[in-house]
């Protein structure tokens, strides 16, 4: 099926891109979401004359996205949670907690920008992950899981 993107998407294209993608990606996922259109006549001259305000909404939020990596780079986030003896948590720190604890900082973020690439963090330690602020901006994050203190000792 073939689409023309109307802002820009991972792994398949920019602003104004026409692109063949699988059928059922267009319909359930792109269309809807308000990403691509149908590359019909009509939508090819309706997206040329919008064209500018696309591109000027796409450089706000690329503005805004890099505004709030500013202020999160070089951050160390501390997350205390229970764990045992030899350092395994009693649960586990996944992209909920990592997004609330980031929103004490008075930075917001999307649960669905945090990127875990192993997984839920399940261990006491230092580890790096990676928040998918945009299309085109990664900022690194160093979270310190820390056990809780024993509330007998």
């Amino acid at each position: 099926m073939e689409i023309i993107l109307l802002e820009k998407v991972d792994n398949v294209g920019g602003i104004g891109d026409r692109v063949r993608v699988k059928s059922g990606y267009a319909r359930n996922y792109l269309i809807p979401q308000g990403k691509a259109t149908l590359a019909t006549e009509a939508n090819i001259a309706k997206f040329e004359a919008r064209r500018a305000e696309l591109e000027a909404k796409a450089a706000a939020e690329l503005g805004a996205a890099q505004a709030r990596a500013k202020k999160l780079e070089g951050i160390v986030l501390k997350i205390v949670m229970q764990a045992g003896a030899e350092g395994k948590l009693f649960g586990s720190v996944g992209t909920v907690d990592i997004a609330e604890a980031v929103g004490k900082l008075g930075v917001d973020i999307e649960r669905s920008e945090v990127r875990l690439p192993t997984g839920p963090l399940r261990v006491v330690g230092e580890h790096q992950i990676e928040l998918h602020l945009h299309t085109d901006v990664n900022v690194g994050l160093t979270v310190v899981v820390e056990a809780a203190e024993p509330a007998n000792a």
